[in-house]
């Protein structure tokens, strides 16, 4: 199958990758436009993974305050170089990041960070509501399981869907970055403030 500048074109929209990684991508597939998303995005987590060791000390710090100035979040987002935090898709993705925070209220950055104490309170109430439920015992520990799951999409940031696009979670938005950045980029730190919330 020939490979137009159109079928590049809208690849390279759609993924973010170079004009030749794109066209590379579309013959390797045969001009299967799904096939060469997902071989460009496998492409993509294979470099994040070798990226994921190297140091991140350049970056920005993001303000955003959401109409009405109710609500504001201010976000750490890092990378590699100076270059990059200049980088306009980066200062993109730090603008994204602080709206979705500001929009999806995480409490924590990854489940790792959500306090024993919470997550024991969590479970326990999990296995209770299985338990009244009817469920079997030796199903319980399941159903906390993948309950436990949904409590990360809610109070974690990277487990949450994204905001503009709840099919990517923010973990494989930031994968994504990387890919297309080609540098280490990771989320240092956030704390999202609400007019009149309790201290």
């Amino acid at each position: 199958m020939k490979i137009t500048a159109q079928m590049v074109k809208e690849l390279r929209d759609v993924t973010g990758a170079g004009v030749l990684e794109a066209k590379k991508a579309l013959e390797e597939a045969n001009g299967d436009f799904e096939k060469a998303v997902d071989a460009l995005r496998e492409k993509g987590a294979a470099r994040a993974a070798k990226r994921a060791d190297r140091a991140a000390n350049e970056g920005v710090i993001e303000l955003y305050a959401h109409p009405g100035n109710r609500v504001g979040v201010m976000l750490e987002l890092n990378c590699e170089t100076d270059f990059v935090a200049r980088n306009e898709q980066f200062r993109e993705l730090a603008h994204d990041l602080a709206l979705h925070i500001a929009a999806m209220s995480p409490r924590y950055l990854t489940p790792e960070d959500v306090p024993q104490e919470e997550l024991d309170r969590e479970i326990s109430v999990l296995r209770a509501q299985a338990l009244a439920e009817g469920k079997p015992e030796q199903i319980v520990e399941k159903i906390v399981a993948g309950r436990l799951n949904k409590f990360y999409e809610e109070v974690c940031l990277m487990e949450q869907p994204f905001v503009k696009d709840d099919k990517v979670k923010i973990k494989d938005l930031l994968t994504q970055a990387i890919g297309t950045i080609g540098e280490n980029i990771v989320v240092r730190r956030f704390v999202r403030y609400e007019l009149g919330e309790a201290l």
